[in-house]
């Protein structure tokens, strides 16, 4: 297997918070220890909403599965270094430097990649079978004319780093917070190293109104939330903020005869959950089954690529479905005044622990939620 990654590691990367269901796929990757190593502990989620003039800790001890009660806050550029040394550990050839510049997903071999190295050199791959993991590069629906941009959700966002941000105490330190404010909301992501990863998201169209440099409009934002501005008072921007427009977005399909897309390659939806890294881990997992059903048993190659789309599909779905409505006032509501009624509490805890994938009642106790939020929905 050979891995072609474009970056030499580590590098800067966005997307700090992983979810409760990330950890047991450390484990299976044998990498638990070093996570915890680099991790800042994160117990909860924070909310606060202006228009309810309070805030809402969800603690993921208090899931519907108890044994996940604690995650982390990573810096990527650490956690994805890890990952791609345990990689080549494990036999992979990981070539690093490498930007793929063309893909040849019909040749007679399979797959063709071709691509450069920093200094101009050209190398070609021929393989049986493609994962794309290129993230938001999406190298093989750029190609194939497969990517639309989210329609039920566009987003943009805004984001950078903070030394001397105010943190909760005690075991909420390392918290994720979330703060909404008319136009979006804020992520506030406390690291181990004592910075804080701060990020506005809202829609393309107010990130276009701007009229000035986007770390002067980033200013301008957090002085929006009240509440997340009073514990940046004394902080500091380490440097430029960075804005990203057509932030959510999905594939027409995530398979095809020789390839198939992971992660960041196939989706990306709104991060308000923390998503993104569970997301791209989890497919990545159910790939490695579906590929090696393809090389091995080729008879069933059909089914198992149909078997792992609807799969990493279906979660992604149930996650979706809360994200799209994360700004609407009904699902606020409900949010910021949670109650345990038919344990649906700790249904919605485990949809925010990442636990979405397998057969689980709480499938069940979330539809009855969805039912009441369309209830409320429609009574306002």
């Amino acid at each position: 297997m050979v891995v072609i990654e474009k970056d030499v590691h580590p590098r800067f990367h966005i997307g700090e918070s992983l979810l409760p269901f990330n950890l047991p796929l450390f484990e299976q990757l044998g990498v638990a220890d070093q996570i915890e190593r680099i991790g800042m502990p994160k117990w909860g989620v924070d909310f606060f909403s202006p228009a309810h003039q309070c805030s809402v800790t969800f603690q993921f001890g208090d899931a519907w599965d108890k044994s996940l009660p604690s995650s982390f806050q990573v810096r990527r550029s650490e956690l994805d270094h890890i990952l791609i040394q345990n990689a080549s550990a494990k036999g992979a050839h990981v070539q690093e430097g490498w930007r793929v510049t063309e893909l040849d997903l019909h040749h007679d071999r399979g797959v063709v990649v071709t691509a450069k190295d920093q200094t101009g050199g050209q190398r070609h791959w021929c393989a049986r079978f493609l994962v794309d993991a290129s993230g938001r590069e999406t190298m093989v629906a750029t190609k194939l004319g497969l990517k639309d941009r989210n329609r039920n959700h566009e987003s943009a966002a805004v984001y950078g780093h903070f030394t001397g941000a105010v943190r909760q105490e005690g075991r909420a330190e390392g918290n994720i917070s979330i703060f909404w404010f008319d136009q979006g909301w804020f992520w506030f992501i406390p690291l181990a190293d004592g910075t804080t990863s701060i990020g506005a998201v809202c829609s393309p169209e107010y990130l276009k109104t701007r009229g000035t440099d986007v770390t002067t409009f980033f200013h301008q934002m957090i002085a929006r939330a009240p509440a997340l501005a009073e514990r940046l008072a004394d902080a500091t921007l380490t440097g430029p903020a960075i804005a990203t427009g057509n932030y959510s977005y999905r594939a027409r399909s995530m398979v095809g005869r020789n390839y198939l897309l992971v992660g960041d390659a196939y989706a990306f939806i709104d991060p308000v959950f923390s998503t993104g890294v569970y997301l791209a881990m989890n497919s990545a997992f159910q790939a490695a089954e579906a590929v090696t059903t393809v090389l091995r048993q080729p008879r069933n190659a059909t089914r198992a690529l149909a078997l792992f789309s609807d799969n990493v599909q279906r979660g992604m779905d149930r996650f979706s479905w809360f994200i799209y409505r994360m700004n609407r006032p009904a699902l606020r509501d409900l949010f910021m005044n949670p109650r345990n009624v038919l344990r649906l509490r700790e249904a919605v805890l485990a949809m925010l622990s990442g636990d979405v994938f397998r057969p689980s009642p709480v499938h069940f106790r979330l539809l009855i939620f969805k039912a009441l939020y369309y209830a409320k929905a429609l009574a306002r």
